[in-house]
């Protein structure tokens, strides 16, 4: 009897060598896909190209700029860190620093706050049984479902009269932003930590609470660092949305020194300061480096296993 040994390598060999001549070169099959993957990039990058071309543009307009500059200069980013902007021959003081201070506080504190509540609020939803469960599920879903300038009159009435007996969290007040960004994004993002911490298998509370672990170790020590990539998130896309955020903030801030980047930085297209696109594409592009560096911090934290850390079996 003839064995699988005695059989010629080569013959053996033969339909091996016939699957890597069907296969196309390495690369072409999915050249498409690279195609696709290049364009969209070139379309997204396309607009933060225009900008910083105006920002390093010594003709300081903006329908006139190019993607490669005729004469690069740095002008525009020391007029506006410098907080001086002339005017028809008068300086104007600009306090882009303070504006910048105030978008980063105020984004930071939402973006901690708007995790932590979230997560006491999905994982209550999510672990626990109660009366009211799901009409508040979908009473947080259903908010959602109205455009936030709906809401910024009764924002504002509200704000306003809660001033009067708490001026803490009234117009013109941190605080009261704060607080008003917090309550906006509490449903969406509920909604999303929830669903996340629904695939954390309730085994290993119960495994954590045979061992003497108590509600708050079980949730702290357990839970939430499974949820890092949620949780990272979340504070990334409310930290983005605080920073980009207009509508509100220019009704309840009504000094300039209380301004945020977005109110501040329509000054320098609006005529204030007669439309100075340059110093307002420089000023732009400093206010993108925290949510760079925020998204290049986190992105180890996105990009990791949804129960990263669990034991295993």
């Amino acid at each position: 009897m003839t064995t699988i040994d005695q059989i010629d390598p080569a013959i053996k060999a033969q339909p091996r060598a016939l699957d890597r001549r069907r296969k196309p070169p390495k690369g072409l099959a999915n050249w498409w896909r690279h195609g696709i993957g290049i364009i969209a990039a070139a379309f997204a990058l396309f607009p933060i190209a225009y900008i910083a071309s105006s920002a390093f543009s010594v003709d300081g307009t903006l329908g006139g700029a190019t993607l490669i500059p005729r004469a690069i200069t740095l002008d525009n980013f020391r007029t506006i860190l410098s907080g001086q902007v002339e005017v028809a021959g008068a300086e104007n003081e600009v306090p882009y620093l303070r504006w910048y201070a105030n978008t980063i506080g105020v984004a930071t504190m939402t973006a901690i706050f708007t995790v932590l509540l979230g997560a006491l609020a999905a994982y209550a939803f999510s672990r626990f049984r109660f009366k009211g469960r799901r009409i508040g599920m979908m009473t947080l879903l259903l908010i959602q479902m109205f455009p936030q300038m709906l809401a910024v009159v009764a924002i504002y009435l509200i704000v306003l009269k809660t001033g009067e007996v708490f001026p803490l969290i009234g117009l013109n007040s941190f605080t009261a932003l704060i607080l008003v960004y917090m309550g906006g994004a509490m449903g969406v993002n509920a909604w999303l930590l929830k669903g996340f911490f629904d695939t954390i298998p309730a085994e290993l509370d119960e495994s954590a609470r045979v061992d003497g672990a108590t509600p708050a170790q079980v949730f702290w020590g357990v839970v939430l660092p499974l949820a890092a990539p949620v949780l990272a998130v979340v504070a990334l896309f409310s930290f983005i949305g605080t920073i980009n955020e207009y509508a509100i903030v220019s009704q309840l801030m009504q000094t300039r020194d209380h301004f945020t980047l977005p109110v501040g930085m329509r000054s320098f297209i609006d005529k204030q300061y007669s439309e100075q696109w340059g110093v307002f594409s420089a000023g732009v592009l400093l206010a993108a480096i925290p949510a760079v560096l925020l998204f290049a911090f986190l992105q180890r934290f996105i990009v990791s296993g949804l129960t990263q850390g669990a034991v295993k079996g």
